[in-house]
This record gives structure tokens, sequence and C-alpha cells, in this order.
């Protein structure tokens, strides 16, 4: 039986595949191109129309993956009646023996255990028609074959049609053959149709993706808002070697739309795509010109913390589909990633409306943004949220848990300010003798109530609360509840307003996520340690810029400088370089990869009046200048701090302590002077030195006197080792 309408064979009812739950999104788009009865059903949506109808589909569906021109329905109970159904279409009257063809199956028949199976019945049921009547069959070209043909089965009955698109629409043809790409050209577009953009565009919004990869959602944003046919770079249709085609047709809509993109292309408003990877910054550049685009659209490589409108007062939408995971690694700390794209669009972009496409729904709430709408899509087998934002004050909210009444407290609240006041008064004599202003008070002293709090001394007081991450075995509810009650209590009991309390959830720090910020506030306080000033940061980043458990360490280091020449690998803040010039150290040099981090030890440095002359700071990966300075340079003094594990887009290599420490300590003490004398500090809690690989060190552990008092309850909070080569005299 035929599908065409019966007497008007000049219509037809087509079918368009789309991604799964785009099936509504399809039906408006081919409603608003004018075709006729569309609607969604299973697998995409099905309309009527002519063959210019079909064709302009092909040409003009942002959404869909294919659009099919059904021949045939029948009843199908297997492979027999599969073939005996295919064998009763006049294929003659679609193709002509010097054209390939080739077949695809999609669906579930009985009998037949794989597609290739299916798909090699209906093939035989044309090659033996072809035979009959022709004496002989066309060619099978499985690869680009000039008709394709698509049959469908389910619930016993099959669908053959012509693929009229010839292969998937979202291949528009501007991306690169092959290359791999997190986001289908239709998926993108279904993004920006979901998020409103066609609207924003017409409107004059502008366009922002901060995290743009390959540039997918900035193009097809431009192609959206020029009105350019998402077709016109497509690279072979189906229709072409089908003996229905219709070319003078065809010419007139090609036509038609390169009249309607040389309009467009006049109105573009400002599209911009930035990402912190310079090679994705160069695909989509050229992704751009082969989109027919160049200098239509602006990219960039720029870090998120950089992003911000272009000017005062503009307005439209920012989009974003940030890392699964495999971008940035499998152990970046994707909560804080969302944080701070959430401080970004609150500081930057109000009044902006923002779309966000999450495979984790619940990531969505380190945002600190209310979503007003949210759309399930697939991004191939990942099921995702699309959660749109209106970023306006009306729908932030805050990371930070509400603050209970007393009346609503329990007795919990209650052991905790007891405990908070005796742990103040225990260490009151000790902190006036060591003149402390900055300490640990309370380090989840009781089980329950799982937080670390640091008190910071300046001109004012603060407070910075860190959460633990709670073990599976806790209830969510009762973590929630028993943090309420600590934030409810500690302002009491320390006499500090709620402003001036800090609080941040503590976790393991992997990757490279000691240089990842989590917020983009910029706000410094000054605190005092033996002396000394620094700044502090409790906002924008995991640690403060102030390591509290090694305020010994830093103070022996100071004690040791006196003459010296003094060298500090991993510097962080150069706090302990402050120390050692203070101390008397005739020349620091202070290493570090992090651009941050060495600004805010310059930062330091002046704010203790140290000159810049004798004091230098060198941005680099510590392990290559390791390798580039040895036999050129001598230090008195090391301090060498690395991290547990690092790695990042500015290294080639990872570390990782327990696995590098050896060949890390034997290249560091090669710097060392006969007599010099070598720190050694990390904070791997299990970590092991590994003493019988290196008997020409001699090597003395001195964590336990390097460990603060008010870090006595947690006594593997970090290790120090004394290091010099043997058989020179120990410095004490």
């Amino acid at each position: 039986m035929s599908i065409a309408d019966a007497g008007t064979p000049s219509r037809y009812t087509f079918f368009a595949t789309a991604p799964l739950y785009l099936g509504s999104l399809l039906a408006e788009e081919l409603d608003r191109l004018g075709l006729a009865g569309a609607v969604e059903a299973r697998g995409g949506a099905r309309f009527t129309g002519t063959l210019e109808d079909g064709y302009r589909a092909c040409l003009w569906s942002r959404v869909a993956n294919r659009i099919l021109l059904p021949l045939a329905q029948f009843a199908a109970h297997g492979s027999e009646s599969l073939y005996a159904g295919a064998i009763e279409i006049p294929w003659e009257d679609h193709l002509t023996l010097e054209r390939t063809f080739a077949v695809r199956f999609d669906g579930i028949l009985a009998g037949a255990n794989n597609s290739q199976f299916a798909a090699l019945k209906v093939k035989d049921a044309i090659a033996d028609r072809f035979v009959r009547r022709c004496g002989r069959r066309p060619s099978v070209d499985p690869d680009r074959p000039d008709l394709l043909i698509h049959c469908y089965a389910f619930q016993d009955a099959a669908t053959v049609a012509l693929d009229l698109s010839g292969g998937s629409l979202h291949r528009r043809g501007y991306r690169e053959e092959g290359a791999a790409a997190p986001l289908k050209e239709n998926l993108a577009a279904a993004i920006l149709l979901r998020a409103g953009w066609p609207a924003i565009a017409a409107d004059g919004g502008d366009l922002l993706d901060p995290m743009c990869g390959s540039g997918t959602l900035v193009i097809e944003a431009a192609l959206i808002a020029a009105d350019i046919a998402p077709g016109l770079l497509h690279q072979r249709f189906g229709f072409l070697g089908w003996s229905g085609h219709d070319p003078a047709i065809w010419a007139r809509l090609i036509e038609e739309a390169e009249i309607r993109r040389d309009a467009g292309l006049h109105r573009l408003p400002s599209l911009r795509g930035y990402d912190a990877n310079p090679s994705t910054i160069r695909a989509s550049l050229a992704n751009l010109e082969r989109a027919g685009l160049a200098g239509r659209a602006h990219f960039e490589r720029r870090e998120l913390a950089d992003c911000h409108p272009g000017r005062d007062g503009d307005r439209g939408l920012v989009v974003i589909n940030p890392p699964y995971g495999e971008r940035l690694g499998a152990d970046t700390d994707l909560p804080a990633l969302y944080a701070r794209i959430g401080t970004t669009l609150k500081e930057r972009f109000t009044g902006w409306r923002a779309a966000l496409l999450t495979g984790n729904p619940d990531l969505g709430k380190y945002m600190g943004l209310r979503a007003t709408r949210m759309h399930t899509l697939y991004n191939g087998p990942i099921e995702c949220r699309l959660l749109h934002f209106d970023v306006d004050p009306r729908y932030f909210v805050s990371n930070r848990p509400r603050v209970l009444a007393p009346e609503e407290r329990g007795e919990g609240a209650v052991m905790l300010a007891n405990r908070l006041a005796k742990n103040l008064k225990a260490l009151r004599k000790w902190r006036d003798q060591q003149q402390i202003t900055c300490y640990r008070l309370y380090d989840a002293d009781l089980p329950e109530y799982a937080v670390a709090i640091d008190v910071y001394q300046g001109e004012q007081r603060w407070v910075l609360v860190q959460e633990y991450a709670a073990p599976a075995t806790v209830d969510p509810r009762d973590a929630r509840r028993r943090l309420r009650e600590a934030l409810s209590v500690i302002p009491e009991v320390l006499e500090v307003p709620a402003t001036q309390l800090f609080f941040k959830v503590r976790r393991q720090q992997k990757g490279d996520s000691q240089y990842e910020r989590l917020g983009e506030t910029n706000r410094f306080y000054e605190v005092a340690e033996g002396g000394h000033r620094f700044l502090v940061n409790f906002e924008d980043y995991l640690d403060t810029g102030l390591f509290l458990d090694h305020r010994d360490t830093r103070r022996m280091l100071g004690e040791l400088a006196v003459g010296k020449r003094f060298l500090n690998l991993f510097a962080y803040t150069g706090t302990a370089t402050v120390y050692a010039a203070r101390g008397g150290a005739v020349t620091t040099t202070t290493v570090d990869m992090s651009r941050t981090y060495l600004d805010w030890a310059l930062r330091n440095l002046e704010l203790n009046q140290i000159p810049t002359v004798g004091h230098e700071v060198i941005q680099a990966n510590a392990l290559d200048w390791l390798r580039q300075v040895e036999g050129r340079r001598r230090f008195d003094l090391i301090f060498l701090d690395p991290p547990s594990f690092s790695t990042s887009k500015r290294m080639d290599e990872t570390l990782d302590i327990q696995r590098d420490h050896v060949a890390l300590l034997r290249a560091t003490v090669r710097l060392l002077e006969p007599d010099g004398l070598l720190i050694f500090s990390n904070n791997l809690r299990r970590f092991r030195m590994d003493l019988e690989a290196m008997p020409e060190l001699d090597i003395v552990n001195i964590s336990p006197e390097t460990l603060p008092r008010d870090f006595a309850r947690n006594p593997r909070i970090h290790n120090c080792w004394r290091i010099r080569v043997r058989n020179t005299p120990l410095i004490t």
C-alpha cells in the first residue's frame, strides 16, 4: 500500500527523524516552515506536503536528523514477509540501473538477529525485482550510495522509505570530517531554540559561549540569527540520486535561501566564543571559515574568569556546554567549576538569559542560581538537562545553609557552642605568648559536626568554616541540619557578624584543582603572622593563601635563612619567601607555575617592604625549571612544598608525590651547595618516604616539631623533613 495520499500523487506524507526528546521541537519548527499538519510522532515528526515541502525540510530543518519519504507500509512478521513486502514496491520508478543504492534498517523484526540481516533481505528484494523486470540489477554502494533506502520495523509492521537527506542532516559541512566533537550541530541548534535565541537575536541581543570548544553553538547561533539555511553547506542530499527528483524546484529553493542569507548577514548581532584551550579556538576559527562566516563571529582564548559582556548595558544569551569530566580530566572538581560559572553570571551578566547543558543536574545547585525552566535532552548516550536561567537577583540563591534561630537548634548545637568556648579558652595563653592571630579553633572535634573552623585576625576578625564532605553512610538531611546549627552558633560564640563568616565545602584536592578558582570576588584581607603581613582570600580559591599548618615551618625557615641564598619551589603565595627575606636571606628565588599566585606573592613581598632587587619571582613548571637550571644555580636553603598530585594545561607531565618524590628530591638537592639544607614538606596523609632509595641523603623527619599546637588533634595534616647530602655538617 502506498503512503502517498490517494488521488493526489503530488502530495506525500513525510517523516522527519529527530534525537530523543526533540520530536515536539521538530514539529514546531516544521510548522514555522509552513509545512502542513506537522505533528510529533514516535522518533520524530510527521507532515504532509508536496515534493517542494520535502525539499524545504531537508534544506531548512535545524533539528531533524533525516527527512524520509515513505513508499510503503505492510505487515512484517519476519524476514520473509519483509522480503515479500519490499519486492512489491515499484523500485524501477525510483532507481535506475546506472545508480547505486544501499539499505539501512532500524527496529525489531522477528527472525532477524541483527539489522544487517534485515537490510540484506530488503536489498535482495530490490535486486530480484530489477532482475525480473530489467534483466540485471543496480550496484550496491554501502558508503556513498546514490539512493539511500530506510526500513523501519515496529510491532509486526514495516515501513520502507527513501532517505531524502542521504545522510544525517546534523552534518552541516563546516566541521572537519572525522573530527571529534562533544555536541552535534542539530543538538546545538535545539539548545538555542529551546533557549529562545531566535527572539533574542531579532531584538538585537548578543550571544556569548564562555566554554565554546570547537565553536558549534556560536556558529549555529549565527546561522539562526542570519536566517541561513543549515542545508546550504550539506554535501550530498539523497534525493539527488532519486528518479523522482525535480531539479527546477530544488534550484528555486537554493536561490531563495541564498537571497535570505545575503540579507541576514547584514543584521547579525555580536557573537563571541571563548575557551581556555588554544587548539579549540583554532578549530573554531577554521569551522567558522568553512561555514562561510569568517569575521562574522569572534573567537578568542580566554579563561572563564575573564569573560564579560562586550559593553556595559549589553544584553543577550549566555549558552554553556560545560565538560562532563573528560575535557578537564577525570579528577576535576566539577562542583567548583559550576560555582565559578554561577559567580561569573551573577556578577557580570545580570539582565541576561543563560542556558546550560549538563549531564548531572545536581551540579546546577552549585551555581547559586535558580533555574526557571528545564528540558531533557540526549547528548549522544548521555541523558542531559538543559537548565534555563534569568540572571536576575530574584533568582540568586546562597550556597550557605540557612541559619537557625535558637529555638530551632538541638542539643548538639549547645555541645558545639561549649566546645568552641572551651577551645578558645585553652588556646588563649598560647596565642598571646606566641602572638598568633590566625589559627585553627576547631577541627571536627565532635564527629557529628564535621567542620574545620579557622580564625583570621587583622583589623577585623574573620572566620572561615569548611565543611568536610560527609561519607555516604550519613543521611544528607542530618548533615545539612547539623551544618545549619554550626553556622548558627559559630558567629555567636566568636562574636563576629555574618558578613565576616565565610563558608566552603572542603574536598580532597585532585588534579590541578589547587589552581581552580571557586569565585571571582577578588576580595583580599590583610592579616598578621609572626610580625609579617599577608593577604588572604576567603572566597575565590580552595585555600586562603596562608597555610596555617605551615606556621612553624615558616618560622623555622626565617631563622635558617640568615645570610643564605633561598629557593622556594612550588611557592604558592610566597609566604615562606617573606619569612626568609625578612629573616636575613641575601637573595630569594620564588618559583610557581601559576601567574595568579605569583602576583599574589609579589603583593605579599611589597606588603612587607621587601625590595625587588635580589628577590626574583619566576613563573615556571617547577619540574621543568629544575632541569633547566641544573649545574647553573646553587642555593644554601631550599623549601620544597609540592602538591600531592598535579597536572594542568601548562604541564606535559603529571606529578604524583608518592610515586615521584625520589626523583624530585634528587633533582632538587643537585641545586644545593655542599653544606646546603633542603626542607621538604607535603600534605599527603599516607605518604611514605623511600629512605632506602636515597642512601646518599641524610633525611630527618621533623614533622612533629613543625606541627603547630592548634593542629595537634590531626598530626597527619602535613609531613616535613630536613634533608642534606651526606658527609656535610648538619645545620641546626
